[in-house]
């Protein structure tokens, strides 16, 4: 009877974590958390709020980089006031955002980034930035972040554009150049392509 009893219970429980799933799939965060109380009853949740609680991740949601184009004008006010606030060049806020997101605020890409300037949740959280996907605190989390590689680069900007991709850690661990990742290297090139252009359509 107790075996019985078991799988009745864990049916159930993957019934109840597909069904949490799909309704959590309209938001935007589909992770799936659960933990057991003391009572032995089954808590499911795809916002973890109970901080004491021990929480399990038990499913997580597939996130995909959208690049559907936004439109670069929209966000024209956000990046000067951003730029102007941090000391740093607009056409490289520009670039960079059309480079992570293609002006995107809800870009998610696969490994988490989010919003327009991709910022990572470890760095949005070290950056205050609350809410990634909302354009004016994205921008000034990002160029916030930008000011700061640029003064612990010296203002060495392929290396600055490379710590932002591949994480300032590894430009140090290789010191101080751009590490042999094909993707950072492809980044770099991609924002100095970019802010080119910009700066030519400034002219």
């Amino acid at each position: 009877m107790k075996a019985k009893k078991n799988v009745l219970t864990e049916k159930l429980f993957f019934f109840c974590v597909a069904a949490l799933f799909l309704s959590a799939a309209t938001s935007s965060h589909a992770d799936i958390y659960r933990y057991t109380d003391p009572e032995g009853v089954i808590h499911l949740t795809n916002v973890p709020t109970d901080n004491g609680a021990p929480y399990v991740l038990v499913m997580r949601e597939k996130r995909v980089l959208l690049k559907v184009p936004g439109k670069v004008s929209d966000y024209d006010v956000l990046i000067n006031q951003a730029s102007e606030k941090y000391a740093v060049d607009s056409t490289l806020v520009k670039a960079v955002i059309k480079a992570e997101s293609n002006f995107n605020h809800k870009a998610v890409s696969p490994v988490g980034a989010q919003g327009l300037m991709q910022l990572m949740p470890s760095t949005a959280a070290s950056l205050e930035v609350a809410d990634s996907f909302h354009p004016a605190s994205n921008i000034d989390g990002g160029v916030r972040y930008l000011r700061y590689l640029s003064n612990l680069f010296k203002g060495n900007l392929p290396l600055v554009l490379a710590a932002y991709n591949a994480g300032e850690n590894a430009v140090l661990r290789y010191n101080n150049s751009i590490p042999p990742y094909k993707e950072t290297q492809t980044y770099v090139k991609r924002v100095l392509h970019y802010l080119e252009q910009y700066r030519n359509e400034k002219n």
